[in-house]
């Protein structure tokens, strides 16, 4: 059954939640006094539409259901989860926990998106305090899978699991930050940050543009996929993090950070700031850099997926999910009409695989075609542990056929069909689709080798048995179009 979130407040933050859930299948309920808020949400989901579906190599459930409602109690009434995400002043929020208790489910779970107020500060507006917690996410909400949760002791840890389980069903991380604490973990070292830039720019040491290229030319891109200490354990060497702080402990004691003096907040300082930040960016809009920095996000974070490291392992369990929800075929048992061809992929075309044409480029055919011929072999037996034991097929052969394009975000479906399956061979062909549309058939020609030997060997037993069970079946469909084309032969 399909569940409702409800967002309060539809700033960047509140856009980013409402396209978090209404992406992953949940239907959204949304008030915002604000008369625009409509088109900033709308243009929010734009660009979570084109990027979010980008992450995953399966294609992203159906869509839920969004509405503007016109009242806080009507966006509440019925719904599964309430996101706060109004501006931050503490007596706001309390005043909206009042009011939002009054209508919504006494078992419906509040998350506040709050970067700095503690979840007991929050509780004191409420009049059932053990509904609300905080879940701070992090801009944009609908890429990036960090997600601070902190409870009380008065939220149940059955509350807090639930919290928890819903997130990582929307392919978030929840973070459990264990003590209350001022602007919970993240934030407090992004104000530390913060407060040395302001330093560094108000002293003339450095421009805003200067303080960027050093942070994203060098720690963060470290930071990205490693986070803090494991960074400095690798530079400790062989000997690890106990090297690193005998090494660079006593630079604790140097005066080298201004960490615990803030500058003075001037209009000279603020205009400094803001000019310096105009000079380095300012030909671009915000939409243009929001696109911009979501299509780096996406191609850093599939970096990190195909190592299954970092943000790339939360993205691949979410792959999992949402194929095991679709009901990709992963086994021989999951087939429901042998006779109809196998379906292999179901996927969006992420950023990364367009080219200078603005449509797909062409080796990402083939690798879409190599993901599908790795499904079928994984559903005939030969996974990953069949392979550990030394045997698996080697691509002798591969034709493809590009008949139509493809773009950003379009989901793409692979068919496969086993043409032939005997002795050392499989024949493969597979038909990619977008709706009703051909994009590409592509041939191919596999040989099982043994992993020892590195020479032909024959299929294992049940290899065999499964191949030439879905090759018979596949018999009876007509010969497709195209088989056994040499290239450049008229259609």
């Amino acid at each position: 059954m399909t569940k409702t979130a409800a967002i309060i407040g539809g700033g960047v933050i509140g856009g980013g939640w409402a396209a978090r859930f209404l992406l992953n299948g949940w239907d959204v309920q949304i008030f915002d006094p604000d008369p625009e808020a409509q088109r900033k949400i709308g243009e929010v989901l734009n660009n979570a539409r084109r990027s979010m579906p980008g992450l995953s190599d399966v294609a992203l459930p159906t869509a839920g259901q969004l509405r503007f409602c016109d009242s806080l109690s009507d966006a509440v009434v019925g719904v599964d989860w309430i996101q706060e995400s109004v501006p931050e002043r503490l007596e706001v929020k309390q005043k909206v926990y009042q009011k939002l208790q009054e209508y919504c489910p006494e078992d419906a779970i509040i998350g506040s998106s709050t970067s700095g107020f503690k979840p007991s500060e929050l509780q004191a507006g409420a009049s059932r305090p053990e509904q609300v917690l905080v879940t701070h996410p992090f801009n944009p909400v609908y890429l990036m899978p960090l997600v601070e949760i902190v409870p009380t002791a008065n939220n149940s840890p059955t509350l807090v699991a639930r919290a928890k389980d819903t997130l990582k069903s929307i392919g978030m991380f929840p973070l459990h930050v264990r003590k209350e604490i001022d602007a919970h973990i993240a934030d407090r070292f992004l104000e530390a940050v913060w407060r040395e830039a302001l330093w560094l720019v108000k002293d003339g040491v450095a421009t805003t543009e200067e303080i960027d290229q050093a942070i994203r030319m060098g720690f963060g891109i470290r930071w990205a996929q490693m986070g803090l200490f494991d960074t400095y354990r690798v530079a400790g060497g062989e000997a690890g993090m106990k090297h690193f702080m005998e090494q660079f402990g006593p630079a604790l004691q140097w005066p080298w950070t201004k960490l615990m003096d803030v500058p003075e907040f001037t209009d000279e300082l603020a205009s400094l700031i803001a000019d310096q930040s105009d000079a380095q960016s300012g030909h671009l809009s915000i939409r243009d850099m929001e696109r911009l920095r979501d299509d780096n996000l996406v191609s850093i974070m599939r970096a990190l997926k195909s190592r299954n490291f970092a943000s790339g392992m939360v993205l691949n369990a979410h792959d999992a999910k949402l194929s095991d929800s679709a009901g990709m075929v992963r086994h021989m048992d999951d087939i429901t009409d042998l006779s109809m061809p196998i379906i292999t992929v179901r996927r969006a075309v992420p950023v990364d695989w367009l080219d200078y044409n603005g449509h797909m480029t062409e080796s990402r055919y083939l690798q879409a075609f190599a993901d599908a011929t790795d499904r079928l072999m994984e559903i005939v037996g030969c996974d990953m542990n069949y392979i550990a034991t030394g045997g698996s097929f080697f691509t002798a052969e591969t034709h493809i056929r590009h008949i139509d394009e493809t773009h950003l975000g379009s989901v793409i479906e692979i068919n496969t069909r086993v043409l032939m399956a005997q002795g050392k061979k499989m024949h493969l062909w597979h038909e990619m689709y977008a709706g009703e549309s051909l994009l590409a058939t592509g041939e191919h020609m596999l040989v099982h080798v043994s992993l020892k030997t590195r020479r032909p060997a024959p299929f294992s037993p049940q290899i065999d048995a499964n191949l030439r069970l879905i090759c018979e079946a596949h018999s009876d469909l007509k010969i497709p179009n195209g088989m056994g084309r040499y290239v450049g032969q008229p259609r």
